[in-house]
């Protein structure tokens, strides 16, 4: 059943009543959520009103009155401006890789060779790109970040209520896993119980931003990436890959790390967890003597098992993307490299563009890949204003309201895109084969 046709009376319908009541959480033009446990009962009359007020108050109180110490002042190395540029950077990155990779997304290398024999620019529709789940994802927790100020909580439930509503708007491209989780979150499950045991590489695609973002901060950005990963996935592989991009993303930002570097930088992260996630370290030792080797990115994952394409298990999807960003850490066309290894070839494309985007900026994309991206409501100028305000948000420590998005405009893109992938799906019919 989609969660458009619900029963009146059910959970998830006060949880849409409710939801389009405030905007404390999502910020202008956005319906959120006001009560803090679904289903719980609901206060009725002049003491709902009451009760209403009260909490919108205090809400705006202490997201103004909790100031942290600026993330500029926290770092070490990392300039204001540096970071600015970081965050931008590295949600377009994410972006561009995204759209060069989507064209290509579950073919093998071998019938990508045959259909696309030279990739060197977008490929979806008149040659321009379009976005897919991976940066739709990178931008909402990039706005959950700007309305909760960096703070985990606040962030979980602005970020749960983001997916609720991106569901509604029917996007074409979704994990099974994710879909299965914000049915849940739709049902009046909270953010800490709808996930799924899965080890997909959801919560991967979307940490990047949070490395750049709090990667000066480790506790803070360990319990992100886990509220992140687990409102989707509860398998801990997924959380610590995740972690992985968050902890390169921000080691892309504050120089040129050796692969031997990063390894030991990641161990340090991991924390007691360094035991239980000895398979992704011995994984990503392998990508980073790999990388060192100057071993290009298909060896790699043929040595890996991945010659017929990358899955989205993310166990293989990051080690992957981290060995074509150790290998060229400061050349953005290298996310053409993590393309040709075929499978999910968006989401490894998105992962490397996000982390190189953090430490070429803006500048270090080329912009031809930038202009050639044809995207709305969530154009390139609009994630880079999103960028703009999350890089304000760091070095204040101050929350602010989320960069508006049409809501209505979403769906009406998604039937644009869905026709457009149906397409791609029709032309894969036909030789060569």
């Amino acid at each position: 059943m989609h969660p458009i046709m619900i029963m009146f009376g059910s959970p998830f319908s006060r949880a849409l009543l409710v939801g389009w009541r405030h905007q404390s959480l999502l910020g202008s033009g956005e319906p959120t959520l006001s009560w803090n446990h679904l289903g719980s009962r609901r206060p009725e009359g002049k003491a709902a009103d009451q009760q209403s007020s009260t909490k919108i108050a205090r809400d705006r109180y202490t997201s103004t009155v909790r100031v942290r110490t600026p993330q500029s002042q926290q770092s070490q190395g990392v300039s204001e401006s540096q970071k600015r540029r970081g965050i931008i950077g590295c949600l377009l990155g994410a972006a561009v890789g995204d759209a060069l990779g989507l064209p290509c997304e579950a073919l093998s290398s071998n019938r990508q060779q045959k259909l696309y024999p030279q990739i060197d620019g977008h490929r979806f529709i008149f040659g321009r790109g379009m976005i897919s789940d991976d940066t739709e994802h990178s931008c909402m927790t990039a706005q959950a970040l700007i309305v909760s100020g960096g703070e985990p909580d606040r962030f979980s439930e602005s970020f749960a209520w983001r997916l609720r509503w991106w569901l509604l708007s029917f996007p074409s491209a979704i994990g099974f896993a994710t879909l299965r989780a914000l049915f849940k979150l739709w049902a009046g499950f909270p953010p800490d119980k709808s996930g799924i045991f899965s080890a997909g590489n959801g919560p991967a695609m979307r940490s990047a931003i949070l490395g750049v973002c709090y990667g000066d901060d480790l506790p803070r950005l360990r319990k992100l990436v886990q509220v992140s990963a687990r409102i989707t996935h509860t398998d801990p592989k997924a959380e610590w890959a995740a972690l992985a991009v968050a902890a390169a993303s921000h080691m892309s930002l504050s120089g040129e790390p050796s692969p031997q570097e990063f390894l030991a930088t990641f161990r340090s992260a991991l924390g007691e967890d360094a035991e239980r996630a000895e398979e992704l370290l011995d994984l990503l030792d392998r990508a980073a003597r790999s990388a060192a080797r100057g071993e290009s990115t298909e060896s790699f994952a043929e040595s890996l098992g991945l010659k017929n394409g990358v899955s989205g298990y993310s166990y293989h999807t990051v080690p992957v993307a981290l060995q074509t960003w150790l290998r060229q850490p400061n050349d953005f066309s290298s996310v053409l490299n993590a393309i040709r290894c075929g499978g999910d070839t968006d989401t490894i494309a998105a992962i490397v563009g996000g982390i190189i985007g953090a430490r070429v900026g803006k500048e270090g994309i080329p912009p031809q890949w930038l202009e050639r991206i044809w995207e709305w409501p969530r154009s390139m100028a609009w994630i880079e204003q999103v960028g703009e305000r999350l890089a304000r948000v760091c070095a204040t420590g101050i929350p602010q309201q989320a960069v508006s998005v049409p809501v209505w405009a979403l769906s009406l893109r998604s039937v644009g895109f869905t026709v457009v992938v149906l397409g791609h799906g029709f032309r894969r019919l036909f030789p060569p084969y």
